[in-house]
């Protein structure tokens, strides 16, 4: 465990980089040899699109990285957060870290955008996505990268983490949306074993379905025990009858471009079969 800690207190920019990078070709690759889907598009265009928006979430994660820092030195000199407060070992120290940091980083901020319009209007971009695949993990319009660094940043001074434990939390993170987004054909007995305890790829696959309930489900993103607790949990035995995209932006013109994407969290709303909002007002009906 020393060994992980010495690892994350001197990672590089450089390396951090090449995980991020080292994770899309592996599962890109993956996807090439045992796919789930025999996806009909145009493949390097649409990861094209795709890294645009990892590009913008890296560039607003940089923004908010003198942020993060500060506050993550702020809470571990002055011994403020949960994590500050307990003595734990430290196995149990990096395991709460992570859970308490995929609680509020990952999985509230994902509940909260998709029961708040007008923050569901940038979500929706990465839900337009009728291709899913490894590259869909960071395909987040930049509103929504800024929400989620703000909550990281919560997250990080909540929990009073320090940087090491930041960084080790950011690759998994990564490693794991790239591996629950891509399209390869997993095991079903392995994965619904996965699923009890880390978000599995055909648990997440659900979350991408087109349609409600299914699109409210399976916010997690490491863990799932938390959308086994707060009882936001799904699981479809046969994934292969799933249809990814979301029902209003059906059209390729639409969620396949990338001026549109942008524009879509300032365009009229538009109400899913279903509707989760009323049209006036930003409260969810249900």
């Amino acid at each position: 465990m020393n060994s992980i800690v010495h690892f994350f207190e001197h990672i590089s920019p450089l390396t951090r980089s090449l995980i991020l990078a080292g994770g899309l070709v592996f599962f890109w690759m993956l996807e090439g040899a045992a796919p789930l889907f025999n996806l009909q598009y145009k493949k390097i265009r649409h990861a094209g699109l795709n890294l645009f928006f990892t590009f913008t979430t890296i560039v607003v994660n940089f923004a908010f990285a003198i942020l993060i820092v500060a506050g993550s030195t702020w809470a571990v000199n002055h011994k403020f957060g949960l994590l500050q407060i307990l003595a734990l070992p430290t196995w149990l120290f990096i395991l709460s870290g992570l859970m308490l940091l995929d609680l509020i980083s990952a999985y509230w901020i994902h509940y909260i955008q998709h029961k708040t319009k007008w923050m569901w209007k940038f979500h929706l971009i990465h839900h337009t996505d009728t291709w899913v695949d490894t590259t869909t993990a960071n395909r987040h319009h930049p509103g929504e990268s800024v929400f989620r660094a703000a909550f990281t940043l919560l997250a990080v001074v909540v929990t009073g983490s320090p940087m090491w434990l930041v960084f080790l939390y950011q690759s998994l993170s990564a490693a794991f949306s790239q591996f629950n987004h891509a399209n390869i054909r997993f095991p079903r007995k392995l994965d619904k074993m996965l699923s009890w305890f880390i978000v599995s790829p055909n648990m997440h696959k659900v979350h991408h379905h087109n349609t409600q309930p299914l699109t409210d489900t399976n916010y997690g993103n490491i863990f799932s025990i938390w959308d086994r607790l707060f009882g936001t949990f799904a699981y479809v035995e046969d994934v292969k009858t799933l249809h990814y995209g979301i029902d209003t932006h059906p059209m390729e013109n639409e969620h396949n471009n990338m001026s549109n994407l942008l524009k879509i969290p300032f365009q009229q709303y538009r109400a899913p079969a279903g509707s989760k909002f009323s049209e006036t007002s930003p409260n969810p009906e249900n």
